[in-house]
């Protein structure tokens, strides 16, 4: 039999003791089980050093220096057939670190395979662009500067390309606010009105789960739902909920509230 836990205020407690949950690994294998990432990963290691590899679902990672990154790239594209760069982004490690992970998805249709190339970066250094190597490698620099502020050496326009080119902070880093911090509160009332309207507008709310009970133009008025447009009063009567469309649907007896019954026991 099992020993029993306490399961008091269950609710309340935290499931991790760490700041960031850190997921369990995949399990790895070594390149020498797969001929053919053997045989690219020696020809990586005959130019460039190699800090660490190993196969993780089906794909080779590979560790590299970070000032290796452009021809390291260069030689999966021009020799070992790696002609797509299907993703690229950082991991941000800065509490942990003080680190940035960089990778680039690498994709052959030739061989059917997939190699992941990484490196850590110090937070505040710049990477190599390859945005020469690969065309797609142009606005995924550019996103990773504007969510991480990591720039890219040599890239023709480094700008940001979600946020507004003014915006202060790097919304991906962990530290950054899930809801925005104060700059981002204030962003569109000071750049339309000017900070003297700021308490007269009051800050944006970006709680994306936020209901307004008395907003028409999307209907969360729940039990007093009224047409778009219509002016509230605060005394429109209350509107039976109804499970089903007018008409009923053929063959299925209708449901309303009112003939509905809540079942209060869960063994029942």
């Amino acid at each position: 039999m099992r020993a029993y836990v306490p399961k008091d205020d269950v609710q309340a407690k935290a499931y991790y003791t760490d700041r960031y949950y850190v997921a369990p690994q995949v399990p790895k294998s070594d390149v020498s089980t797969d001929e053919v990432f053997s045989a690219d990963l020696e020809a990586i290691k005959a130019k460039f050093e190699v800090i660490d590899s190993f196969i993780q679902m089906g794909q080779m990672v590979v560790y590299i220096n970070a000032k290796d990154n452009y021809g390291v790239l260069e030689l999966m594209r021009d020799e070992l057939k790696y002609t797509q760069l299907s993703e690229m982004s950082a991991i941000d490690w800065l509490a942990k670190e003080n680190k940035f992970e960089i990778f680039y998805q690498m994709l052959s249709m030739h061989k059917r395979k997939r190699i992941r190339i990484k490196m850590f970066i110090e937070n505040g250094q710049a990477v190599n662009s390859v945005e020469k190597l690969f065309r797609s490698a142009d606005w995924s620099e550019r996103e990773m500067f504007d969510m991480f502020g990591i720039e890219a050496n040599n890239h023709p326009f480094m700008k940001r390309i979600l946020m507004p080119y003014d915006w202060q902070g790097f919304p991906l880093l962990k530290t950054y606010p899930l809801e925005g911090d104060e700059f981002a509160a204030w962003y569109e009332v000071d750049k339309i009105y000017g900070k003297e309207a700021r308490d007269i507008i009051g800050p944006e709310l970006r709680d994306t789960s936020r209901v307004d009970r008395y907003d028409s133009e999307r209907f969360a008025r729940l039990g007093h739902e009224v047409p778009k447009g219509t002016k509230i009063t605060g005394n429109e009567p209350k509107t039976e909920q109804s499970y089903q469309e007018e008409g009923g649907v053929f063959l299925i007896k209708k449901f309303d509230k009112e003939s509905s019954v809540v079942v209060d026991d869960p063994q029942r």
